[in-house]
């Protein structure tokens, strides 16, 4: 049986990950900060999986990572997808108020986190000279927001570590895979608001990135139809920009 580990399990795309990747006869590692939802979502899975907790943000988070890859005996596939974001925006004497505080947390998470867990993993599957990461990035990286613009900064630039090291791993011309995966709206708790356009479910999403990960994509858009935004958005003039985003 395959072995993967899902950073960022306990709910939202994580977690439908995990369920999907299970019931295809993986054995997995599961990873968040909140270890009674893993133990939760563990009972759910019909296959053998490990659990350990990790604030990805933590100083140790990259040694318990490697404990969990030693406690499974090696991982053919790692996701990374923890991740946080806020609308920090409030009015207050008629300007706009970033708060600090929430956006230090986007950027702790989504930038320093995502990139000591990614590149430890990728070091590993150096090491081991073969293997796949998958990073979930955003269709907000290409996107930016009035309203969360560290969020949409934060996906930037995961997007743009993941081809970064996608370069690395072919120029090291090791079988090593590196997938961007970038969702649209999907129907978690940082999805807020009524009437959310191309909203798409949990488990809609994760059959959809698992396929990509079957394929072995550089880059794919979650739910399907958000290549054409991207498409449009790339070359929209930036006047329009403006008035959009």
């Amino acid at each position: 049986m395959k072995k993967a580990i899902v950073i960022g399990a306990s709910s939202g795309i994580g977690k439908a990950i995990a369920k999907v990747l299970s019931k295809n006869d993986y054995i997995l590692g599961l990873v968040a900060r909140r270890e009674e939802l893993l133990k939760e979502l563990q009972k759910e899975l019909p296959n053998k999986s490990f659990i350990k907790k990790i604030n990805i943000t933590h100083l140790d988070a990259t040694n318990l990572l490697f404990e969990l890859i030693e406690e499974m005996n090696e991982v053919d596939l790692i996701i990374v997808n923890a991740g946080t974001g806020f609308s920090t925006s409030s009015k207050a004497w008629g300007k706009e108020i970033f708060d600090w505080s929430k956006e230090k947390v986007t950027i702790d998470t989504n930038v320093t986190g995502f990139t000591a867990l990614t590149m430890a993993s990728y070091h590993y599957f150096l090491k081991q000279k073969k293997g796949h990461l998958v990073g979930i990035s955003s269709i907000a990286a290409l996107m930016p927001n009035s309203g969360s613009p560290a969020y949409s900064a934060s996906k930037a630039f995961v997007s743009n570590y993941l081809q970064g090291l996608a370069l690395h791993a072919y120029k090291s011309k090791l079988p090593i895979t590196i997938t961007d995966i970038r969702p649209g709206f999907v129907d978690t708790k940082m999805a807020q608001g009524e009437g959310v356009f191309w909203l798409a479910s949990k488990e809609k999403a994760a059959k959809q990135i698992y396929q990509a990960i079957k394929k072995k994509k550089d880059i794919a858009y979650i739910t399907k139809r958000w290549w054409f935004i991207a498409l449009i958005t790339k070359s929209l003039p930036k006047f329009l920009k403006k008035k959009l985003l």
